[in-house]
Formats: structure tokens, sequence, C-alpha cells
């Protein structure tokens, strides 16, 4: 994103933010009436886009045979009407002495009248709750800046400020907050590891929908480079909290994605019948949950054909979640389906029945990829984390890629990090080469090139030819190999094999460590250390034997003047 939107998200979120500081309420409750609004700006520009078309047949076929109420119309051509009442510039115009807040209700009333799809959806009464003594002040004044949001853009950037404020309102909202977003690079590039294209996707812990909308804009790009044919991709959505389903039923419709998303827990409920059902997965479910009812989980076949998570004893449990979640997106996938979770870094090594799951899920030749993420990627979640990724269709199936991440990362702020767009393309690429795919590893060489070549500054030639360097001093020959502290591909025999390392999936088991101060591996910093060790018992030992002479020869004076 550019410096301008950047500023302008920001401008954006503070203005929002004083709803919270002059009502009381928490991000949990003014983040639904911020985004309410957000989405009543989409939908005016993208109802405006259409507007002189849907008049102009209206008009057409008024007073014929074939006369068509303008909102059918609308319908047909836009996916939803827009009355007077619910378009952005009626609200925009209201003096403060309006009851703005009643006039926004309309608004979504109006939208609701004509797409029954929403009802239920679309924030209302929300904006009553509003306590604050200028409450309509404060509306006044979201309205007239939400409405510097550009509109003669790509309409993915309603999107951007909309993840933007999802961001913030979890970063506010605190631990909790997490559960409706998930950072948007992280998801990036699991979408860019997948590559998906067409099919039925499903999110069973979906938030806001965060995951969708990422892959649904990297299948429209890729469509689009392809002779744009239509995108052929639905949404399945499960979501556990009411609200948050709306915001994502919400970011669906801000992002022309279809698809459906229900209200329920995915513990004990499968409301698309998973089982062998989906191209691709994407979620980021909560990690470590408790109390789990084992008897509602041990006899569904999505949880049970690996084998489930429990305790031994007379009284077994489920231990935590993880694994449900991890047998959930197994599962899912059909018989060429791609998944991608994160998950808590605990899970690539836990022991007991989840061992054995794992075990089965490895040697099932399943899994396909692992990958370490940095700390504090996740504004609300400081726990550190894996990406697990697995391939139904994988070419080895005696075989992982390993890649440890933890080093590569840009800095935003004090506490929190995320991936660079170059970052996520080289960590992509990596995938790109192990399934022998040297030709996308120079079309990223020449994509860097170019940008070095049109770059304006210095600072920014220097960037692109960093990226540049990057990549063949790792892959000099276009061509996938191991680098210790980056990559490594395990074998499931044999020496340092994941049967060897007890079926662990921790990338950091395999891919070996370099030691950035001196380039020394683990081993070679381990022989180092052992060679110094060594040299100082030499010099202990030294050191005894002069302490020795200086005693005895400090004897011998003392005798001498005695």
């Amino acid at each position: 994103m550019n410096q301008k939107l950047n500023d302008l998200k920001k401008n954006l979120w503070e203005v929002a933010d004083e709803l919270r500081a002059n009502s009381g309420l928490k991000a949990s409750a003014y983040s639904t009436p911020v985004l309410g609004l957000i989405f009543l700006k989409f939908a005016d520009a993208k109802y405006e886009q259409f507007e002189d078309e849907i008049v102009k047949e209206y008009e057409a076929l008024k007073g014929g045979r074939r006369e068509k109420k303008i909102e059918e119309i609308a319908i047909e051509k836009c996916g939803f009407y827009l009355p007077k009442q619910s378009c952005y510039s009626y609200l925009l115009n209201l003096s403060e002495e309006e009851d703005i807040a009643n006039k926004i209700k309309e608004a979504m009333e109006g939208i609701e009248k004509f797409s029954p799809e929403f009802a239920g959806v679309l924030p209302k009464d929300n904006y009553h709750d509003l306590s604050a003594d200028d409450n309509n002040k404060i509306l006044n004044r979201l309205l007239r800046n939400f409405n510097d949001i550009p509109t003669d853009s790509e309409n993915d950037i309603f999107g951007e400020v909309y993840e933007y404020f999802l961001g913030n309102f979890a970063l506010a909202e605190g631990q909790g907050g997490g559960e409706f977003y998930t950072p948007r690079t992280v998801v990036r590039y699991m979408v860019e590891v997948l590559q998906p294209s067409e099919g039925k996707v499903l999110d069973p812990a979906c938030g806001s929908g965060g995951m969708f909308v990422q892959t649904a804009h990297y299948a429209q790009a890729h469509k689009e480079k392809n002779g744009g044919q239509p995108l052929n991709l639905r949404a399945y959505g499960v979501e556990r909290t009411g609200e948050t389903v709306k915001l994502a039923k919400m970011n669906l419709f801000l992002n022309n994605i279809r698809g459906e998303i229900t209200e329920a827990n995915s513990y004990y409920a499968d409301p698309y019948d998973s089982f062998g059902n989906f191209d691709y997965v994407l979620a980021n479910p909560p990690f470590n949950v408790d109390n789990v009812e084992l008897d509602l989980v041990k006899n569904q076949k999505r949880f049970n054909k690996y084998g489930v998570p429990q305790t031994k004893g007379k009284k077994p449990k489920v231990p935590n979640a993880n694994y449900l979640w991890i047998n959930q997106f197994a599962t899912a996938l059909n018989k060429t389906g791609k998944a991608a979770l994160v998950m808590a870094n605990s899970a690539s090594d836990a022991g007991h029945s989840e061992k054995e799951i794992r075990k089965a899920l490895i040697e099932d030749g399943i899994v396909s990829q692992m990958v370490a993420l940095p700390s504090n990627m996740f504004s609300t979640v400081t726990l550190p984390a894996t990406l697990w990724f697995f391939d139904k269709q994988k070419k080895e199936q005696d075989e992982i890629l390993f890649i440890d991440a933890r080093s590569i990362f840009t800095q935003v702020g004090r506490a929190l990090r995320e991936f660079s767009d170059e970052q996520i393309k080289n960590l992509a690429i990596i995938n790109r080469l192990y399934e022998e795919d040297s030709e996308s590893f120079y079309e990223l060489i020449k994509e860097y090139e170019d940008s070095r070549e049109s770059a304006t500054s210095e600072e920014d030639k220097k960037y692109f030819q960093k990226q540049i360097d990057w990549l063949l001093e790792r892959f000099p020959d276009g061509k996938y190999q191991d680098v210790i502290g980056l990559c490594k591909v395990a074998k499931l025999d044999g020496e340092d094999g994941i049967i060897e390392q007890d079926y662990s999936l921790n990338p950091g088991r395999y891919v070996g460590v370099v030691i950035e101060d001196d380039g020394m591996t683990a081993d070679q910093f381990k022989d180092k250390i052992s060679a110094l060790n060594d040299e100082l018992k030499q010099l202990n030992e030294q050191s005894k034997e002069l302490e020795k002479r200086i005693e005895k020869n400090l004897d011998s004076m003392v005798i001498e003047y005695e």
C-alpha cells in the first residue's frame, strides 16, 4: 500500500477511535457500528458503478410488456438495490440536528428490504446504543471522514481499510479480539503456498473471513493473468460468535465472494458435512482449548480417521483441541485438496495420543510442509506459531519440506512484526523450487530487476538488489537445495530422518541454525566451543602449576628471611 493510503487508514482510525473514548465502549462493541458505516460507503460506491446502466434499462422497459421494477434490474446487475435513504451521500448531508442514528438504521433496513439474505446481519440498533451526549457529532464526523475512502481505485481498497480496522479492533480488545482477525501478511503467505484457483474453500474457525478474502484475491489475480475467466470459488465458514458471523458476511459482500457463514461450534457441529468435501481448507483456530467433551467428538468420522486425542485412565478426556483441528483439516480435503493452518508450536512435538495421530498423518503422506513463524506476528496471541500445510497430491510421500522463517520479518512496531511483500514472495518461492518450478523463480528475479531499474531512489534500488542477492545466494542454480538455517527436505527414514526424530514436525530439528555473527552452523559452533573448552582446561592446569611454583617460591623466601 502506498503512503497516502496508509496515512488515510491511520486518520480514519483516529476518528473512529473517538467512539470508544467518548462512549466508554469496548472494542468488541464499537467495532460493529464503525464497520457498518464502512460497509455502507462500499455499498454506495459499488452501486454507483452500475447506477447509470440500471436507470437506462429501467427507462427503456418502462410502460412496455417487459417492464421491470428498478430493484429487480439492480439486483440482476449489481447484486443488490440501494434505495435513496441507504445512499451514503444522503446520510452525509444530514444535519447534526437530525437523529443520525435512526437514519443509519433506516439505511440498513433499506438494503435488507431488497436483499433478504442480509436480514439480521447489518448493524442497526447499535448506533442508538452509543450513549455519548454528542453522539450525533461523532456519527456526523465519522460519515464525513469515511467519505474520504477513494472510490476511483480498485474495489479491494475498501477491504484494505476494512481489514486495517479489524486488526486495530483486535489489538484494542486484547487477547479475545484475535478471534476475528488473522494478520493479513500471514494469510497472504499461506495462500501463496497453496496457490488456490477455484472450488470449495472451508474455514471452520473463520472469524471475520480474512482467509476467504485473501484466497479470492489470489485466485482472481491469477484468473486475470490467464484470460480473465469468471471466478468459480465458493466460501464455507463456521464461526461460533454471532457478532463475528455478521462481520464475516459483511466482509464477503465487501469483496464480492459467494459463500455461506454458519454460526456453530466446530467441535460439535459439522454444518457442511466436511469429510472429503473440500478443495481447500484454511484457518487460524484457537490454540490449546480445554474442556472439549470427548464423548461428543470421538465418534465423528472427521475426528477419528487418524485417531482421537485423549488422555489415558478410567476417565479419558481430550487433552486440548489442537489435534481435533488438525484432524478436521486433514479429513475435510477431497482427493486433490490442499490445506493450511496456523497452530501452536507445541503441537509439532506433542506426545502420547497426539504423537500417534501425527505419526499416522506423516505416514499417510499428507503433510507437505511445515513453517516456523517469527514471534510477535499476532497482535493478540503471544504463543509462537507454526504453519502446517497438507497436500493430498504430494509427489514425494516419504518426505516433508521444513522452513524456519523465524528470522524473516519486518518490524512494524515495538512489539509487532509482519512479512513484507517481498518476504512473502521469497518464502513462497522456496516451495515453488521444491516443486521443480524454476520458471517462477526466474520470473521473480526478473520482477525484482524491473523494480530495481524503475526505482527512483538509490535506496529502493539497493533494496530490490538485496532481494535478488538473497535468492541467488541461496539458490544459485534456480533449483531447490537445502539451506542451513532456512530450509530442509527431510525423509521419513534414514539418518536425521523424521522417524529418527521421533516423528517431530518442528522445523528447528531439521533445518539447523546459522550463528549470524560468524556464519557458523550449530555443529560448527559446538565444535569450536568444545575446542575452546579443551584449551581452557589446559590453561587452567597451567595456571594451577604456576600457583604451586609461586607458593613454593614465596615459602622459600619466608624461610630465608627467618
